[in-house]
């Protein structure tokens, strides 16, 4: 009498016969056994796909976080993996939960937040090694998740912030920098050219007056100010100094001496009062 099994395509049959396994798994199709003598093992040769619990660490700075990753593996010799190891999916998730541990402990948090790629390769050299000798090759590795506590998360809040305030505030004086100089070399310009100055103040007007206001403002140039003050010729101040009178002359006498008025004191005489 014999006993008839279907194996799938994804599937490999590991035959025991009398407790001792066959040198060739059965591969898809139909499996003929020996009832009582043979014993059929399926062994999936898929990729598949093992979540691993979110591990608490210390960082190498000093920093609580929880951490969960994914690992994706298959079978490559399902012989081994079914003789070499109880069960290969227990032991490749245990495998996994001490690694991200011990990956966790070596890392600082930076690098657990930004250059996971790297850690990724690390954690799945950790794996793989024991795994090889199970038949099982781990095709990748995956952190999922990085949790950190919630001072943590507002210390890296406000660092973020002081961050951006100070690259925008570089940024402000670079352009007030490069604003400078273009406004040295404008200054330039005018100079040698002063017509440049009068076109730059009628450009001024006309996006002042293209705004709509009912009050215009209207400079006086300074360079007409600077034009007439050179084309103006510049007059000693005369001071005059007051003429000397000379006293009339008699052609025969000289000289006339006008004397002086005399003023004579009048005396009223006294009035008496009544008594």
């Amino acid at each position: 009498m014999t006993s008839l099994r279907v194996v799938k395509e994804y599937e490999r049959g590991v035959v025991y016969r009398f407790g001792r396994v066959r040198p060739k798994p059965l591969r898809a199709g139909l499996a003929v056994l020996i009832p009582i003598v043979d014993r059929l093992q399926k062994v999936n040769m898929q990729i598949i796909t093992l979540p691993v619990p979110a591990q608490d660490g210390i960082t190498h700075d000093n920093i609580t976080v929880r951490v969960d990753a994914v690992v994706y593996f298959k079978v490559m010799d399902p012989l081994r993996a079914a003789v070499d190891v109880q069960d290969y999916f227990a032991a490749i998730g245990q495998v996994a939960q001490t690694s991200l541990r011990s990956i966790i402990g070596k890392s600082d948090l930076d690098d657990l937040l930004g250059d996971r790629e790297k850690l990724n390769q690390g954690m799945e050299l950790m794996i793989d090694s024991p795994a090889a000798g199970w038949g099982v090759h781990i095709d990748r590795v995956e952190i999922k998740d990085v949790s950190l506590p919630d001072t943590m998360k507002r210390s890296m809040s406000r660092q973020a912030e002081a961050e951006r305030e100070r690259r925008a505030r570089i940024i402000t004086a670079d352009g007030e920098l490069q604003a400078s100089e273009k406004l040295a070399q404008a200054a330039e310009v005018m100079a040698e050219h002063p017509a440049a100055l009068q076109l730059r103040l009628l450009q001024t007007v006309v996006e002042v007056a293209a705004e709509r206001n009912s009050t215009l403002v209207l400079p006086f140039p300074v360079e007409l100010l600077r034009f007439l003050e050179r084309v103006t010729p510049s007059q000693p101040a005369q001071t005059e100094t007051p003429q000397s009178i000379d006293p009339p002359t008699d052609p025969v006498d000289g000289p006339i001496v006008v004397p002086k008025p005399m003023v004579s004191a009048l005396r009223l005489p006294e009035q008496t009062l009544p008594r």
